[in-house]
C-alpha cells in the first residue's frame, strides 16, 4: 500500500509537530509517535499496488515546475465514529485543481476507484490525533480549538510513501514544488 502526500513548509510543519508533542505530553494522543518519522501532511491519493519506477518517473515529469499551494487551516473536524481529529484547510480552487489534476494525470495507477482520496470522496485534512476514545477526542478538540489561531502555510513538496508496515511510512520518493 502506498500513499501520495503533500508536506508543508517548515513553519507549518513545526506548528503541527508541536501540537502532536503537546497532545502526547498531556496523555491525550500518541498519534505522532505510532509511526516512525511521521510527517505532517495532507494525503492526496492512495494505491494498493504500484509500479514504483513508473510512478516516480511520471511524478518527476508531472510535478517539475509545479508551484507551491497556499493553505489555511482554520477548521477542526472529525470523521464519524473514527476517533480522529484533524485540521481541514480552506478548500480553495488551487487546492482542488491540484488534487483533481493529480488524479487525472495519474489515473492509470488508480487501482481503487472507491478510495476515500478520489476526487468525489476526498476531504482534505491533516490528522492531529487518531483512534481516540470519546473522552480523549473531546479533550483533544478542546485543546486544539484554543491552542492557536488560523495556521497559514504552504504545501511545498509531494511524496510517495510506503504504508504497508503499520509502524513505518517511509518516503520512497519526493519532489519539491516551486515557490
Amino acid at each position: 500500500m502506498y500513499g501520495f502526500i503533500a508536506t508543508f513548509d517548515e513553519k507549518t510543519d513545526h506548528i503541527i509537530k508541536d501540537i502532536w508533542k503537546e497532545l502526547n505530553q498531556k496523555s491525550i494522543s500518541s498519534y505522532a509517535y505510532e509511526v516512525e518519522s511521521r510527517k505532517p501532511h495532507i494525503t492526496l491519493a492512495s494505491y494498493n499496488d504500484l509500479n514504483q519506477f513508473d510512478f516516480m518517473k511520471q511524478m518527476d515529469d508531472y510535478y517539475n515546475g509545479k508551484t507551491v499551494i497556499d493553505i489555511s487551516f482554520n477548521t477542526i473536524g472529525s470523521f464519524l465514529n473514527s476517533g480522529a481529529l484533524f485540521y481541514t484547510p480552506t478548500v480553495t480552487k488551487d487546492l482542488i485543481d491540484f488534487h483533481n489534476n493529480h488524479h487525472k494525470n495519474f489515473r492509470h495507477f488508480n487501482d481503487d476507484p472507491s478510495s476515500l482520496y478520489s476526487p468525489d470522496s476526498w476531504i482534505p485534512h491533516c490528522t492531529i490525533a487518531n483512534r481516540l476514545t470519546a473522552e480523549k477526542l473531546s479533550e483533544a478538540f478542546n485543546y486544539c480549538s484554543r491552542r492557536n489561531d488560523t495556521i497559514l502555510g504552504q504545501m511545498v513538496e509531494v511524496a510517495l510513501i510506503d504504508v504497508s508496515n503499520k509502524d513505518r511510512a517511509p518516503i520512497i520518493h519526493s519532489k519539491k514544488l516551486v515557490s
